[in-house]
């Protein structure tokens, strides 16, 4: 964890005006060259001791494979902000965590305690996009910044001007996705099975469909399905009919897990393309080898070279046992950048942090060099995913063709 607090504070941390030898100056002009072009703010001087902000993570129910690993990263993350002094001598960054479950409602009860209750100065969460339209405008309402740090779905941030997000939404993602796989498969005809019942498996397939026919690929059929369904034979019969070049996907975890694994019973060993709820290493863990092959876009890849994300897997697998995925390394970026945000804003004034936040650009990240554009939405370069021998690799067109043989 040291190793890791060191690097953020290189970093982040602003340097001294004046060097006090030629040591210092030597060491200083190192550290502004890992820097970057983006500097952070003066230590505060007017925080209180404690300063508490809430989480909303599913730390339950099948969709605890994306929650725990976020509630996990978060608490990484503020270990290190607090032995850093990050937010000034004294002063310590607390969170409260509350179970969403998957759950509107429960979400909905969440933010409501956090902020009427709790009067925390900012949430991360809730996991779901589902969850953050029920949740989100309590918030909005209140007047209090809310980070969804997995939200994708469309719409998200319109709910408000104290409504964030880091996670890249599916229009950001899908359209790369699905050019990378037509140009290293050459797919011309493909099948399309959604949850229609979901804000996030709903967007995933309109940026799907609109991205489908902008690359001229024609969809031989549609089938949906509702979450909690366990049986997808009939669907996949459909679909695979028409003998499809791939089958296009907009399905969480756990449905993903069963789709996966029906397909490749009824004897498809073609590509399956996802959208961002294919992300978690639960898919690849539950569906064995029946994933390998499967494609889907992303915020983050483990195999990136960025020192900053090469020390949080190292740090997170020492932590936790096990290593991150997508959704805990924007999580774990979620919690330094509402803390930088404390930090910038030097206050505890829900607004003030609120301003902070939208002002942040060029922020070294495990995610690389991440900003908020002018909707509050994340900019940052995505990836392009595939199933590789039992790991997420990144897509080339000299490893599709292989798999495809």
């Amino acid at each position: 964890m040291r190793k890791l607090i060191l690097l953020f504070c290189v970093l982040l941390l602003a340097l001294p005006v004046v060097a006090q030898d030629e040591e210092d100056e030597s060491e200083n002009e190192d550290m502004m060259v890992m820097m970057g072009d983006w500097e952070t703010c003066p230590t505060p001087e007017n925080l209180p001791e404690e300063v508490t902000i809430g989480a909303i993570f599913a730390r339950s129910g099948n969709i605890s494979v994306y929650g725990i690993p976020q509630s996990q990263a978060v608490e990484l993350a503020v270990a290190e902000i607090n032995e850093s002094g990050y937010l000034g001598e004294g002063v310590t960054l607390s969170v409260i965590f509350e179970d969403s479950a998957g759950d509107q409602e429960q979400a909905i009860a969440a933010m409501t305690k956090l902020v009427e209750e709790d009067q925390v100065v900012a949430v991360l969460g809730p996991t779901l996009s589902t969850e953050a339209f029920a949740a989100d405008p309590i918030a909005q309402e209140a007047g209090v910044p809310v980070m969804g740090v997995s939200n994708t779905a469309s719409g998200i941030t319109d709910m408000g001007e104290f409504v964030f997000r880091n996670s890249l939404p599916e229009s950001s993602v899908i359209p790369g996705t699905v050019a990378g796989a037509v140009e290293a498969l050459g797919l011309e005809r493909v099948g399309v099975l959604y949850g229609n019942d979901d804000d996030f498996t709903l967007s995933g397939y309109d940026v799907f469909v609109e991205a489908l026919e902008d690359l001229d690929v024609e969809i031989l059929g549609e089938e949906t399905f509702a979450r909690g369904d366990v049986d997808f034979s009939a669907q996949l019969t459909n679909l695979l009919a028409d003998d499809p070049d791939a089958l296009i996907v907009s399905a969480l975890a756990a449905e993903a897990v069963q789709i996966i694994i029906q397909a490749r019973d009824l004897g498809y060993d073609g590509p399956i393309i996802g959208g961002n709820g294919f992300n978690s290493p639960a898919i690849i863990a539950q569906a064995g080898e029946d994933a390998e092959g499967v494609i889907v876009g992303a915020a983050w890849n483990a195999a990136s070279d960025n020192e900053l994300s090469v020390a949080f897997i190292e740090n997170f697998e020492e932590y936790t046992g096990n290593p991150p995925d997508q959704f805990a390394t924007q999580a774990y970026t979620g919690a330094w950048l509402m803390a930088t945000a404390i930090r910038c804003a030097d206050s505890v004034d829900p607004a003030d942090i609120r301003d902070a936040l939208a002002s942040i650009t060029d922020f070294p990240s495990p995610l690389g060099e991440f900003s908020f554009d002018e909707d509050r939405n994340p900019v940052h370069d995505p990836v392009v995913q595939v199933v590789v021998d039992g790991a997420f690799g990144i897509l080339g067109a000299d490893m599709m063709e292989e798999e495809s043989e």
